[in-house]
């Protein structure tokens, strides 16, 4: 009998599947059963399905000037019910952290008075937004929608990578990704207690209804896009259509009065709630880029007045900034009085003299980060980069270190791969996404997990080239796989205290658009 897993190469980063050659962990015995009598030419048919499947429903993303179908693997993730309570508690916390933060952060600044988070950190923010001052949204929430990325470490622990605040994509790809596999690979469903992630649309409304204006019985809510040429428009309409409410473009809507109203072929309706896809940069040509034509002029004080309500709030970019994640450990004390549940990954800030010294004379051992970078773009993974970009990276560090950030590089776990005829392992990492309410934050079971695709590659991010796999949550309890207690070995960090010191002031990075 042909087993496609005869020839897996374990790597030596964490594999999700199997705990050693040819032995799968719990939660993926029935798959790996289901799967293991294929042979390669029947996956790669239906591999082949699977993107006709997408081309024929529209399902692409843009990617070097084309648009293609976006990449989904045969092979699904799996997290069983006792991990993902896990991740659910730690989500919850980050995002209950991050939503107190830009509260303070934009009313009273207590973290700012209290020393916690220097002022010239924030002041140096590429998406502090000083317009946002005193805003406050009508049920206290700003984080409607949140994306935590996560990763798996070499001992098989997650980390948080990092946070995603603004205006984070991907989900629509997670509810179609689903029904392409129930269609394409039926049979992997049949002894697996997979929790559904159709529910998404419902509780998203719901969330966006919760915060209307106060004594809006009845609120209108749109889906703001930037248009057709966004690499993302794709998931604005399909969210718009699965919540059945309006798309629009900022031509679409008109204010007056401070109040927002959407031109429709009956005249003119009130607007009350904007699940915006435009980047703070573009909303508002009154406030922000002037030359903007995709946003809507007097948006920005229709939600001063408190007359509409912006999902995600503006500003919401300074939480995202990679320097504000290095705070979030302490953050979440000074705010939740409670020890973070899952760790960052080890990261340095470049104020320090002895720690910038240090980290350019091993930038090809660590991984470099632009604080304010989205869709990996100016990620530089030493080990992997040539000797001309590392110089390039010396040089731009040189010129403005708070707008860099240093991490030691993470094995992220891998995952069996259909790459053309084989199966091979590849890096993941996944992006479960949160809805806030105002009364519970609550998480889509399984997210978004992003794959690497070329062989040793760390960069998952789908504007890179990466592609995606289903993500399941098993709604039966499994025996817990056990997790090895030790320390992942340090990979030399510099000297001096590593992430707790403040910057000094630097040039501010050009904000970039969201996606």
């Amino acid at each position: 009998m042909a087993d496609i897993f005869d020839a897996y190469p374990m790597s030596a980063a964490w594999d999700e599947m199997f705990a050693r050659p040819g032995l799968p962990r719990p939660a993926y015995e029935s798959v790996f059963a289901t799967l293991q009598p294929l042979a390669p030419a029947d996956l790669r048919f239906r591999a082949d399905q699977l993107a006709r499947v997408f081309t024929d429903r529209g399902v692409t993303f843009a990617y070097a000037g084309e648009e293609r179908p976006f990449p989904l693997d045969l092979i699904p993730r799996i997290i069983d019910a006792y991990e993902w309570d896990l991740l659910t508690r730690a989500v919850r916390q980050r995002v209950r952290t991050l939503e107190a933060f830009l509260a303070d952060l934009y009313g009273k600044c207590e973290v700012l008075r209290d020393g916690l988070v220097p002022r010239r950190v924030i002041a140096t923010s590429a998406h502090f937004r000083r317009e946002a001052y005193a805003i406050d949204p009508p049920n206290g929430v700003r984080v409607h929608v949140s994306g935590v990325d996560l990763v798996r470490d070499e001992l098989g622990r997650f980390r948080v990578l990092e946070d995603n605040l603004r205006i984070p994509s991907g989900v629509s790809y997670v509810i179609e990704n689903r029904r392409a596999m129930t269609q394409t690979m039926p049979a992997l469903f049949a002894d697996a207690p997979v929790r559904p992630v159709d529910d998404y649309p419902a509780r998203l409304l719901a969330a966006l209804r919760a915060a209307a204006p106060a004594g809006v019985d009845d609120p209108c809510v749109v889906v703001l896009t930037p248009g057709v040429y966004n690499a993302a428009y794709f998931e604005h309409a399909l969210l718009a259509r699965l919540m059945g409410v309006e798309l629009v473009e900022g031509r679409d809507l008109r204010c007056t009065a401070n109040r927002v109203w959407m031109r429709t072929t009956h005249g003119e309706r009130p607007v009350h709630v904007v699940y915006r896809r435009v980047d703070d940069d573009f909303i508002d040509p009154l406030h922000f880029r002037p030359d903007s034509v995709i946003g809507t002029p007097g948006i920005v004080n229709a939600a001063r007045a408190g007359n509409v309500t912006l999902a995600n709030a503006i500003g919401n970019g300074v939480a995202d900034d990679k320097l504000i994640y290095t705070y979030v450990p302490d953050l979440i004390r000074y705010y939740l009085h409670e020890e973070p549940l899952i760790d960052n990954v080890e990261t340095w800030r470049l104020d320090d003299p002895d720690i910038l010294a240090d980290v350019l004379d091993r930038l090809d051992e660590l991984v470099l980060k632009p604080v304010d970078g989205a869709g990996g773009k100016g990620i530089v993974i030493g080990p992997q980069a040539s000797s001309g970009d590392l110089a390039a990276l010396r040089t731009a560090v040189l010129k403005d270190p708070r707008g860099w950030i240093a991490q030691r590089p993470v094995a992220l776990s891998t995952s069996p791969t259909l790459v053309a005829d084989r199966v091979a392992p590849r890096h993941i990492d996944l992006r479960p996404f949160a809805v806030n309410d105002g009364t519970d934050v609550w998480l889509l079971p399984g997210g978004l997990t992003r794959v690497a695709l070329p062989e040793g590659a760390l960069v998952v991010n789908s504007s890179q080239g990466g592609g995606s796999k289903d993500t399941w949550v098993l709604a039966s309890p499994l025996t817990p796989t056990p997790r090895p207690m030790a320390e992942p070995p340090p990979a030399g960090p510099p000297p001096g205290e590593p992430a707790e010191r403040d910057l000094g002031p630097a040039a501010a990075q050009a904000a970039q658009q969201q996606q």
